[in-house]
Order: C-alpha cells, then sequence, then structure tokens
C-alpha cells in the first residue's frame, strides 16, 4: 500500500536533484511512476537487497528478483538539516534526512515531510509519501503514519 500524494497537501515540494537511472535500477524507478515501491531479493538466499545491486552482498548469489514492499516502516535514524542541501533552495528551510527500516528489512535514507522535521522521532511509524520528479517518476519520500 502507498500513498500517491505529494510531499504536502497543494504544494509541490522543493525542487531536488534528480537521481539518473541506469538500466540496474529501473525496475524500481518504473515502479515508482505507479507509486509502487519495489525492493530487489535474492532468490538463493531470500535476503533483501537495497539499493539494487548486480550480486547479492550476503551470499554473492546472482538470482535477483524485485517485489513489492508495504511502504511502511519505521524511522531508525533522524537528523533535522538547517542549510540548504544539494539542489534545494534556503527558503525551503529546514527539513528531515532519516534512515527508515522497512518491515522487509531494507533500509532507506530519505525525507520524513509534511510535518515539523522537528516532530520526527525514531521509532516512529512512517508511510511512504511520493514527490514527483520531472521525468514521471518519483522519490519516496515518508510521512508519519497515525
Amino acid at each position: 500500500m502507498t500513498d500517491q500524494a505529494g510531499p504536502t497537501a497543494g504544494a509541490p515540494g522543493p525542487k531536488l536533484l534528480e537521481p539518473k537511472g541506469t538500466a540496474l535500477t529501473e525496475p524500481f524507478w518504473e515502479a515508482t511512476r505507479q507509486g509502487r515501491l519495489l525492493l530487489q531479493w535474492c532468490l538463493d538466499c531470500d535476503a533483501v537487497v537495497f539499493y539494487p545491486r548486480e550480486v547479492c552482498p550476503r551470499c554473492l548469489g546472482h538470482d535477483l528478483d524485485w517485489r513489492a514492499a508495504a511502504g511502511t516502516g519505521t524511522v531508525y535514524a533522524i537528523s533535522v538539516q538547517h542549510r540548504a542541501g544539494p539542489g534545494r533552495d534556503e527558503a525551503d528551510g529546514p527539513y528531515a534526512v532519516a534512515l527508515v527500516e522497512l518491515p522487509e528489512g531494507a533500509r532507506l535514507m530519505t525525507n520524513v515531510v509534511g510535518v515539523p522535521p522537528e516532530s520526527v522521532t525514531v521509532g516512529q511509524a512512517v508511510r511512504v509519501h511520493w514527490h514527483p520528479l520531472a521525468d514521471g517518476r518519483q522519490l519516496p519520500f515518508f510521512t508519519p503514519d497515525p
């Protein structure tokens, strides 16, 4: 289950540097166009593999596939940034950079949006919240999950 809305209701959100896709990451990015979060899995040892790779970092297996993720998680670590990062404008103000642990076992470095950054806490439940990119892909941000 995923949230198809932008980072905040009625607002486009900050303009960010857009990541480049590769043949390896194409399934991930293509799924984001439909608001789906996919993770790579090793079929040899049944381990989640994130970020996408050619081989499994756990068993060095080459038999990798893509599976849908639940789109929920827990804030594992949080840092509120008060200076504009790459592609951000000072006017965007502070933002929350978080390491979000997914129930599938992967941890994603992302932003938590939709609430004041200082209100985000370790252990907080979050849900994926898509940030649109110019080419139709979307970045997986997260927002608190009530």
